[in-house]
């Protein structure tokens, strides 16, 4: 039991140290990821459709 108290212990000290983002870089930073996500998920759904269209009309 005393491992499990020393391990939270010493959790909380670590998270003290670390170097958390503002509020507005946080908002910034999920604001690009979802970006990004849209983008990628755009990108690959146009490539999907694309060959996809290519298959069926071209080889099969």
């Amino acid at each position: 039991m005393m491992k499990l108290i020393n391990y939270i212990k010493d959790t909380k000290g670590e998270l003290k140290h670390v170097s958390w983002p503002t509020r507005r870089q946080a908002i910034v930073f999920t604001a690009l990821v979802i970006i990004i996500s849209l983008f990628t998920a755009a990108l690959l759904g146009f490539f999907d459709f694309s060959f996809s269209y290519l298959l069926e009309n071209f080889v099969l």
